[in-house]
């Protein structure tokens, strides 16, 4: 009995984080977006050039 709780609990860890490795995928895609929108969608500054979108 023992063995097969742990391979139950075994399965359901690995189940655990393959979904949570799965929306992290997503997040990293939806971060990606935003980031390459940033750069394409600039404000221009008050010099005509083009501006960045962050702040560092």
């Amino acid at each position: 009995m023992g063995p097969l709780l742990l391979v139950l609990l075994l399965a359901l860890i690995l189940f655990g984080a393959g979904f949570a490795l799965e929306i992290l995928w997503w997040v990293a895609v939806i971060v990606l977006v935003f980031w390459v929108l940033g750069f394409l969608i600039r404000p221009a500054t008050g010099g005509g050039g083009r501006g960045r979108w962050y702040r560092w």
